[in-house]
């Protein structure tokens, strides 16, 4: 059963949505602020959060900073906000949705159900990426990965890999053509929300591509978005 965090202050449509997503089939937990939102974020992990934009003690776009600074966990926000200023800086804080009231309690449930389908989608993506099943030697050009030893040579030459750099090398070359955002790179090569951000992946990419020599220009840069491997064919 998924976890879901719904913040609302007022107390008729909280109810009503918390009987609503219960018989849906959701385990649902209640914070009447953005304080105790906060706590319950951090002490019962939900899977997802429904969030009301105008809260005391802390509002909703202050609720979601805090909440970005460390997690990833997908945000619905619903507000009577109607003007668009407020609906980009909500998606911008980090919002992935965003509801205005009044709304369909159908249509939020709905939101809800294709939110969690689309993180379990990400997340099913995210463990193939990490611990791909073929174990057979990859070639691409005159290189040559074998990840049943953690060895890649060129023209017979071994490179010496760090073993981040050699993860990151293999998701390339089983991916050639594919653009990975740094974000996601993060996440499947470093597995958490790693403290040297973006630097870190972009330090990463620069020390393969050296020690790749004149094929280090086959990882390419995606501007505004991450690298990719050039697609040969």
């Amino acid at each position: 059963m998924c976890k879901l965090l719904l913040v609302e202050d007022a107390t008729d449509l909280a109810n009503v949505l918390k009987r609503d997503l219960t018989r849906a089939g959701f385990d649902v937990l209640h914070a009447a602020d953005g304080l105790h939102a906060l706590q319950l974020h951090a002490s019962q992990n939900p899977d997802l959060i429904i969030l009301d934009w105008m809260l005391p003690k802390l509002d909703g776009i202050g609720v979601l900073r805090q909440i970005r600074e460390h997690s990833a966990t997908p945000v619905i926000m619903l507000t009577a906000r109607v003007e668009e200023l407020d609906r980009v800086m909500g998606l911008e804080v980090g919002a992935d949705d965003y509801m205005t009231k009044p709304f369909s309690t159908l249509e939020l449930i709905a939101r809800v159900k294709a939110m969690l389908r689309r993180v379990a989608l990400i997340e099913q993506t995210l463990k193939q990426d990490r611990q791909p099943d073929d174990t057979s030697m990859i070639q691409y050009g005159d290189l040559y990965l074998d990840p049943t030893n953690y060895s890649t040579q060129i023209n017979g030459t071994s490179l010496d890999l760090s073993r981040t750099e050699f993860d990151l090398l293999r998701l390339f070359l089983l991916n050639p053509g594919r653009a990975f955002s740094r974000a996601y790179l993060l996440e499947t090569i470093w597995e958490v929300d790693y403290l040297g951000g973006d630097r870190a992946v972009d330090n990463a990419v620069m020390r393969l591509r050296k020690k790749l020599g004149s094929m280090g220009d086959a990882i390419e840069t995606v501007w505004g978005v991450g690298y990719r491997l050039h697609d040969e064919h």
